[in-house]
């Protein structure tokens, strides 16, 4: 059940869906009843929580300070990391007067307590348990794949695992007839990744020039960076506007608050960079086009979210 927000309706959101089978189903217009258990949550959320933050705005004018935008702010991943932190040691501890058992008539328990009760009756259960997973809710992009590899965004990606599909036409029909899809994570776009049809494994491509920039580089940077450059040349180098950019937001010398949150998201990405290889490639199949120079450090690199701080690690976990 979704609102009609455009980010829930958006057509990589439905798609998502669309491929892990979950139905979506909106509902009606002013009608919060139809997700009662949500907006109840959001409710908690404002009065135990973010009432309580510097440059609270409320939900209306009478429900605020004099000068909020003169208080302090968070940026949106700081917003995400205080209330992940709020509901792990506050909202899941705290008795629910909706969670009781048959059992105990009266006796209000915490949603921890809940679960815990829930896993000692039905056990644990975990679906889908399936390795790839995250790859799923990342951007797609239909791509032909040429001898030097594949192009997104104005950018050539390439790597061992195309060997076999270069110059090929995909087996997909319909609007994206003869395309292969390749996987982008928007925080990253130093590197891509595809899955082959003939074992199922999905291989990182990386961009021609990463290694030039010397870490990942979300695409709002690369639109900015050509922004810039489109300004003040006439023919744009991306590679160098990119690294120019990136080497004054490392200097701290953002321009403005715009540039700032891309900097900082940046070098949050940076950090989470660094994961272990989950081990070595498959050989390819015979017959595979040669000439490709990637280094075996670059293969099979682990797939976006393995870190332990993941969004999706639990997310589909169920009592």
């Amino acid at each position: 059940m979704v609102d009609h927000g455009k980010i829930y309706l958006s057509e990589h959101v439905m798609s998502v869906c669309a491929r892990l089978g979950i139905s979506v189903q909106p509902a009606r217009v002013y009608q919060a009843t139809d997700k009662a258990a949500l907006e109840r949550f959001f409710l908690t959320l404002r009065e135990q929580l973010l009432v309580a933050l510097p440059g609270y705005k409320g939900p209306d004018v009478h429900s605020r300070g004099k000068s909020p935008e003169q208080e302090a702010f968070y940026f949106l991943h700081e917003l995400e990391q205080i209330i992940r932190q709020w509901v792990a040691e506050c909202y899941h501890r705290q008795p629910h007067a909706g969670l009781r058992i048959a059992e105990v008539p009266g006796l209000d328990l915490s949603p921890l307590e809940m679960f815990a009760h829930g896993v000692a009756q039905a056990g644990y259960l975990q679906a889908p348990a399936r390795p790839d997973l995250a790859f799923d809710f990342l951007e797609v992009k239909w791509r032909t794949i040429q001898h030097y590899g594949v192009e997104v965004n104005g950018l050539r990606y390439d790597g061992r695992g195309l060997n076999g599909y270069r110059n090929t036409t995909s087996p997909y029909s319909g609007e994206h007839a003869g395309l292969w899809p390749l996987r982008l994570d928007p925080g990253d776009a130093s590197r891509i990744w595809f899955q082959r049809l003939d074992a199922g494994t999905w291989h990182e491509l990386r961009w021609e020039h990463a290694d030039a920039i010397g870490g990942p580089f979300s695409s709002e940077a690369l639109a900015h960076a050509r922004q810039l450059a489109a300004a003040t040349h006439r023919f744009p180098d991306p590679r160098r506007a990119l690294a120019g950019l990136l080497e004054e937001w490392g200097a701290g010398l953002a321009g403005s608050s715009a540039e700032r949150r891309m900097a900082l998201r940046d070098s949050d990405e940076r950090l989470r960079l660094v994961l272990p290889s989950p081990g070595p490639e498959p050989e390819p199949p015979a017959g595979d086009v040669a000439g490709d120079d990637d280094d075996d450090s670059e293969l099979d690199a682990p797939f976006p979210g393995e870190d332990e701080g993941d969004f999706y690690a639990d997310a589909m976990e169920t009592i």
